[in-house]
């Protein structure tokens, strides 16, 4: 044995000032507060998280309107883009095998799943109507939505939008609600569709949160349903949630009013602008003004398991081929620069937006695919191999981050399984058991 290993190994233990006995109590005083931020910081969900929210006025929702969309979305790719090249022409790619790639995965999704998420709207695509107009729709809505689970062709999320919780609006707000549920209940035997959620738009202060919270547990009471089966969203459309008049961002606070059953938080892109007195012509998705909200969104929320959500384009791709073409290039820059930003999620308005929703998400995902499977696989080996000899590994952040990108591409049919097995070096059981922390685990016996 050389002598710096010798050196390296002293003869006594090395000498401390302090002993645990001292110790233990400043650990007490903080064992508390460290608990408290794992437990408001879990991380990202292991949920699959939808990369949109189609919303559509309730007077207009059927039990098929979910196909029906994906029909539309297929005739205007037909229509306007009969082929990859003339889609990449009209966004700017380069033609090769990433366009026929990503036009082949397009044409897929339009057929088996053409909308992840839908939002039944009771309040801007819908307006204020006579309040037994409103009733109407609240129970005829609830009973398609019933008819739509029994035939199978809801899309796998779904929800309403009711109107805000200020005081013109609150009881209209929440009578919708009742009856929706109320009807869709008893319809469907006591069953709620998978993924079901509420959205609250227009939300101000803490308080109106906890109002809601407080409305939804009775429900579920008077309903039956278990506690904790009504979840909801949270719109961001006024500046005071991103900045408040002490300076703080009271966005944490109104997720933690939410009292766990906040899923997501939705940015309003023109009600927030229109709040910041931007015209109207300069109202847009990529507004530096936006980004700013959205970083704060981001920042406030990172690590809390809080989805969160883009806005939308308000050009909609319809009449010439020109005028088509146009709009789906600022649609999927937008929803680029969304997805550029850590924003996986964002609202489409029209049918036809379904193209370029998922041309840029499928691009997105497979432009860097396979750069990000060969640095996992290896990420993996490298972190298993420190794990092995007993050293800790502290940048399971990063090896989670990459896991995550292929699970969002699976989730969203940009990649398959046995792409990303083939391009990680993954099993199929640590694939699906999306944790990077199982994956060291395991690896490590």
């Amino acid at each position: 044995m050389g002598a710096g290993s010798l050196s390296a190994m002293p003869e006594t233990a090395p000498r401390r000032s302090l002993d645990a006995a001292q110790l233990a109590p400043l650990a007490d005083a903080l064992r508390p507060a460290n608990l408290a931020f794992a437990a408001a910081h879990p991380g990202e969900s292991e949920r699959r998280q939808p990369v949109h929210t189609v919303y559509g006025g309730a007077q207009l929702f059927s039990a098929d309107t979910g196909p029906k969309i994906g029909a539309v979305a297929r005739r205007a790719l037909d229509q306007h883009a009969p082929d990859a090249a003339t889609l990449a022409a009209a966004l700017g790619w380069p033609t090769g095998t990433l366009a026929a790639r990503v036009y082949e995965r397009i044409v897929g999704k339009l057929v088996k799943e053409p909308v992840e998420d839908f939002r039944i709207d009771f309040e801007d695509g819908y307006g204020n109507r006579p309040d037994t107009e409103e009733d109407g729709h609240a129970v005829s809505v609830a009973g398609e939505v019933a008819a739509g689970l029994a035939q199978g062709i809801l899309p796998p999320f779904i929800g309403i939008r009711v109107k805000p919780l200020n005081e013109e609006l609150r009881e209209r707000s929440v009578r919708t609600l009742d009856l929706f549920l109320t009807a869709l209940l008893t319809k469907t035997g006591g069953t709620l569709p998978p993924n079901f959620v509420v959205t609250v738009p227009k939300v101000t202060i803490s308080e109106q949160v906890v109002y809601f919270v407080r409305v939804i547990e009775r429900l579920e009471r008077a309903l039956g349903l278990a506690a904790g089966a009504l979840q909801f969203e949270l719109m961001i459309e006024t500046p005071q949630i991103i900045i408040g008049r002490d300076g703080s961002c009271i966005l944490p606070s109104l997720v933690a009013a939410g009292a766990g059953r906040v899923t997501a938080v939705h940015f309003g892109t023109y009600d927030y602008t229109a709040g910041l007195s931007i015209t109207a012509s300069h109202q847009r998705m990529r507004h530096q003004a936006c980004d700013f909200a959205k970083h704060a969104m981001q920042v406030s929320l990172a690590g809390s398991g809080v989805w969160l959500s883009d806005g939308s384009t308000t050009m909609m791709p319809v009449g010439t081929r020109e005028a088509v073409h146009a709009a789906w290039k600022l649609h999927y820059d937008d929803v680029m620069h969304s997805l550029a930003g850590g924003f996986y999620q964002g609202w489409d308005l029209h049918p036809a937006q379904l193209v370029t929703r998922y041309a840029a998400v499928f691009a997105f995902f497979l432009s860097g695919v396979d750069a990000a499977g060969a640095r996992l696989g290896n990420f993996v080996q490298k972190a298993a191999q420190a794990t092995l000899v007993g050293s800790d590994f502290d940048d399971a952040a990063t090896g989670q981050g990459l896991l995550n990108y292929f699970l969002r591409g699976i989730n969203c049919g940009a990649v398959t399984e046995d792409e990303t097995l083939a391009m990680t070096g993954l099993t199929l059981a640590e694939l699906r058991g999306r944790s990077f922390v199982k994956i060291l685990k395991s690896r490590a016996g």
